[in-house]
């Protein structure tokens, strides 16, 4: 389950860097939307390096990798 959680943050990741590349070059005048997907990722880089650090500290990742 861990595996699905950290697989499906890492694609929104993805998603959300093309939608701020995406607004980048369609929204000249107006940047809000790139902002706004771009702190989207930082959002979801934070959250997943959280939850991986407190499924370390769970036991729900050994020093192996996921279970």
């Amino acid at each position: 389950m861990v595996r699905i959680i950290v697989i499906a943050t890492l694609v929104l990741i993805v998603a959300s860097l093309g939608s701020a590349l995406y607004y980048l070059y369609h929204d000249r005048s107006q940047g809000k939307r790139m902002v706004r997907a771009l702190a989207i990722r930082v959002a979801l880089s934070a959250s997943l390096l959280i939850f991986l650090v407190v499924s370390y500290k769970l036991g729900w990742i050994g020093d192996s990798g996921l279970h």
